[in-house]
């Protein structure tokens, strides 16, 4: 960090960013968003008199005309979603009908009255919106939220008495849906149903949720109610598609953005190599950015994509602002998930005031909390999807004033294609979403909660589609469901509900300090024998704790704190069986494969390292395999092709390995997913293929639609693969191109030389103008 005086005047993000760099080689690419004109359309006159009074009150006596296009399609009873840019007004252009149709319902001389469900990914959201509601203080409608925290004699009283009720999926699923006859009420006059950010559900969770919005309108019909559903997303492609692959019904899309928008400058950064060849981490050099912006009086919110990130960068940039000043480092903070709610608002109030002028965040803030005025955002890593990269760089920029946004590269082969080629960022549309509400592992367990709910039928298609009677049937042979006349029944004595976990398959592990019993937090049953096995080094927040015990049939793992000098990678071994082939290509003598396949995976020892990367011991570990059925691309290529490649034999495994890793972090380039969802293998010979194969796959039982996008994209997914370790400056391999944070044999053996003239061989049986199979 640089003693740099405090700016003065217009923030200029171009001038900034070159003070930043000081013109030295981190500083990869500047990109300009131009700013935009407003297109405004007059207030419906249907709008409720109070309605229009609470915000003409605030000055807002004009819409954006995508604010009226949404209004107009939901006082008419059609689904309705809005994807326009962050903080573009989305939220006003669902409220107006939703909250006319609430005072409209208030004025009834008898009855309840009409009412709504708002539904968010995050609590923080949630309470957002009701400090929205309630500071426009409508007579008579009654808002609350319903969530984890809310007290029963809380709950009692929003059933039967609110109008408009802001929760979240889970809740629908764990409380209402299993309780709704002391919903009734509420669910007779439901008029309304909001699902905000639609984008953050894909992949298996968002095909639970699809689930979870299918039943929710089930449960309303049966109260001979037929609410109009409205979402919102500021980032998503094909929006109509994906809202109505979510809701099960036709839903029209408002794509065009009629609000004002000043200019945003880009950087794209990436660190240096040190000394040792490895790449400065994108935390520390965020946390660097951080103090250099705030020193200069730059508001600024730095986004890292775990907790202890956040904090890690919080810390370091309070640390390198204190011989500046002291009063500075007091001015910057973290925020995520785990926090309590009366803490995040106060964040977020001192953020508002400019009491806050640094701020490091997880994705808790990336949603839509109504936070203005910042000049700058911070992204230390890719963040995982276009769309959150634009809702991430949207936070900058609310007030009217032009802002910077900064993508610091982390270690990992998609950070570095991307930096090195602006255009996959700023010419490529957002991701499509995967969603696949079909996934019959996900629709199975939900049919279930929903026969519990009410009895399921063959007329039950129109909701769930045509595989309900074959689903059920398979259920009723596992004794979950009992066949009637009138249909399926539950048949056991417990709750349906109970069976079915929204954001995730399989329980969760808890991580338990032994000394005080606190459980520290959780890991996904499928990852804890890799991440908290017996004398696994675990950290929380910067503090280690070593592994004493793993108890998978119990989903607990006992720590004690106490670092004791190196870290711990689980090493394992996975195989894997086809069980199906679906598709098929041939590229020449490659070909590409997209079918059902069984994996098998054990974790069977672990490494101790020093923090210099020193191996100190492997110590074996005697631990159950584990399998998943899922779905794969593969592609097989001969022994000869190899060969004709510059690639030996004794080379063989470690090239396949090494394009193995690297084609698992290029994968979320095409497809709307994380590294963490997908998993891979590779062997010099398959005794399924019989040839050479490098398989990407799934990790969510029956697949949720990743691998099936590389399939279709498989070209462009290698050609980005191949130009990721090409572009990279390393000499052998590093994470920034082949190594892989999750590798199970501890990346090794890898052979970036042979990976490169692999993939570039088998590029060349794909003809000039393909983009995939």
């Amino acid at each position: 960090m640089t003693d740099t005086p405090t700016r003065t005047g217009r923030f200029d993000p171009a001038s900034m960013l070159a003070q930043l760099s000081r013109g030295d080689e981190r500083l990869i690419h500047v990109h300009r968003v131009s700013a935009r004109e407003a297109v405004t359309a007059p207030w419906p006159d249907w709008v409720d008199p109070t309605v229009y009074a609470a915000w003409s009150g605030r000055g807002i006596t004009h819409l954006w005309r995508h604010q009226a296009e949404v209004a107009a399609l939901a006082r008419e009873g059609r689904h309705a979603v809005c994807a326009t840019g962050t903080a573009s007004g989305k939220s006003l252009g669902y409220l107006l009908p939703v909250l006319s149709a609430l005072a409209e319902g208030t004025a009834a001389p008898t009855g309840r009255g009409a009412t709504a469900l708002y539904l968010a990914p995050t609590k923080a959201l949630a309470g957002d919106q009701l400090s929205g509601l309630e500071s426009l203080a409508l007579p008579g409608v009654r808002c609350a939220t319903y969530d984890g925290d809310t007290a029963p004699e809380e709950r009692r009283w929003i059933r039967d008495h609110a109008h408009y009720v802001l929760t979240n999926p889970d809740l629908v699923h764990h409380s209402l849906l299993p309780g709704h006859p002391q919903w009734a009420p509420f669910l007779r006059a439901l008029r309304f149903v909001v699902v905000d950010e639609c984008h953050v559900y894909r992949g298996v969770f968002g095909a639970h949720v699809s689930a979870v919005l299918r039943r929710l309108l089930r449960v309303a019909a049966r109260y001979r109610a037929r609410p109009t559903v409205l979402l919102a997303s500021a980032t998503v492609a094909d929006p109509a598609g994906h809202a109505s692959r979510l809701v099960g019904q036709d839903v029209v899309a408002v794509t065009e953005d009629a609000s004002p928008r000043e200019a945003t400058t880009f950087g794209l950064w990436e660190p240096p190599l040190t000394t040792e060849g490895t790449r400065r981490s994108a935390v520390a050099e965020t946390a660097d950015l951080l103090a250099d912006l705030v020193v200069r009086d730059v508001q600024t919110v730095a986004f890292a994509r775990s907790r202890v990130g956040v904090e890690v960068v919080a810390q370091a940039a309070r640390r390198g602002l204190e011989p500046v000043d002291a009063g500075l480092a007091r001015r910057v903070a973290a925020y995520r998930g785990g926090y309590l709610p009366e803490e995040r608002r106060e964040l977020e109030e001192q953020l508002r005031s400019r009491t806050l002028l640094g701020l490091a965040a997880t994705t808790a803030l990336e949603l839509g909390i109504d936070i203005e005025g910042l000049d700058a955002a911070l992204l230390a890593g890719w963040p995982g999807t276009r769309a959150s990269f634009w809702q991430q760089a949207g936070r900058a920029g609310r007030s009217g004033a032009e802002s910077l946004a900064v993508l610091v590269a982390g270690d990992d082969p998609l950070d570095t294609y991307l930096v090195h080629h602006p255009e996959a960022i700023f010419r490529a549309p957002v991701e499509s979403s995967v969603i696949d509400p079909a996934n019959p592992q996900v629709l199975a367990p939900h049919l279930a909660a929903a026969a519990a709910e009410l009895p399921l039928t063959e007329e039950d298609t129109a909701w769930f589609g045509p595989s309900v009677p074959e689903l059920a049937e398979a259920l009723v042979a596992g004794g979950v469901l009992r066949r009637r006349p009138k249909g399926w029944y539950w048949a056991r004595p417990d709750r349906a509900a109970d069976h079915v976990r929204l954001r995730g398959i399989g329980q969760q592990v808890r991580i338990v300090d032994s000394g005080t019993g606190g459980v520290l937090g959780t890991v996904d049953e499928p990852r804890a024998p890799s991440v908290v096995h017996t004398g696994a080094v675990y950290v929380h927040q910067g503090q280690p704790y070593v592994v004493t015990g793993l108890d998978l049939s119990d989903g607990s793992a006992l720590v004690v704190p106490g670092d004791p000098g190196w870290s711990t990678q689980a090493r394992s071994v996975s195989e894997f069986v086809v069980t199906g082939v679906r598709e098929e290509v041939a590229w020449g003598p490659v070909r590409l494969h997209l079918g059902s396949v069984r994996v098998t995976s054990q974790v069977t020892s672990f490494l101790r390292r020093l923090p210099s990367g020193e191996v100190i011991g492997e110590h074996p570990l005697d631990l159950p395999p584990s399998s998943l059925d899922t779905s794969a691309v593969w592609w097989t290529i001969p022994e000869a092709e190899l060969a004709r490649a510059g690639v030996e034999e004794g080379d063989v495994p470690g090239a396949l390995h090494a394009a193995e890793h690297a084609s698992i972090g290029l994968l979320p380039l095409i497809a709307t997913c994380d590294r963490w969802d997908i998993g891979g293998v590779s062997t010099a010979l398959h005794p399924d293929t019989g040839l050479p194969t490098v398989m990407v796959y799934d990790g969510y039982p029956g697949g949720a639609g990743f691998a099936e996008r590389g399939f279709h994209r498989a070209a462009e997914w290698l050609t980005a693969t191949l130009q990721a370790i090409d572009s990279c400056g390393c000499a052998t391999g590093c994470p920034s191109c082949v190594q892989s944070p999750k590798c199970g044999n501890g990346n090794n053996p890898l052979d970036k030389a042979g990976a490169a003239a692999v993939l570039r061989h088998v590029l060349l049986g794909t003809p000039p103008d393909a983009t995939g199979p």
